[in-house]
């Protein structure tokens, strides 16, 4: 199962604000960077991301994005389910219409069982639970006088 690059983006976005949650906005601009995706696709992904209640937006010169309640509980298999708008898996249409074995057909049922089962391995899954920790302050260094030999 590949997941879309909307989707993608969406998790990304959210992991980066679940890192520092209390953490000053971040802009639209900052998060493409962070994430390593155009500003463009990062604004689409924060806007539904808005409309979902995921993350809360503040408008203005000094605005930005920050991480909802909600979303730093979302599950990941809900997120995605909402995020997919994909119909099949598998491309059952073809140019001329329907695929003719359409009918008679078990391959399109069967991929849309093991998407379910895929989203449901990330039902348990707590978006807040994939991002990495930030560090504070200074990082401790233990510097000694053992020398490899």
């Amino acid at each position: 199962m590949r997941l879309t690059a909307f989707s993608d983006v969406c998790l990304r976005v959210l992991m980066v604000l679940c890192a520092d949650p209390g953490a000053e906005l971040s802009t639209t601009k900052e998060l493409a960077e962070a994430v390593g995706t155009p500003y463009n696709h990062v604004s689409k992904a924060v806007l539904k991301l808005r409309n979902l209640g995921l993350v809360e937006a503040v408008r203005g010169r000094s605005g930005g994005v920050r991480i909802s309640t909600a979303g730093m509980s979302a599950s990941v298999g809900s997120l995605l389910r909402t995020l997919d708008e994909r119909q099949d898996v598998a491309e059952c249409l073809s140019a001329n219409g329907d695929c003719p074995l359409l009918d008679g057909c078990g391959l399109r049922g069967a991929l849309a069982r093991a998407r379910e089962a895929f989203y449901a391995e990330l039902d348990p899954v707590v978006v807040s639970s994939l991002a990495p920790a930030r560090r504070h302050g200074p990082v401790p260094v233990t510097l000694g006088t053992h020398r490899p030999e």
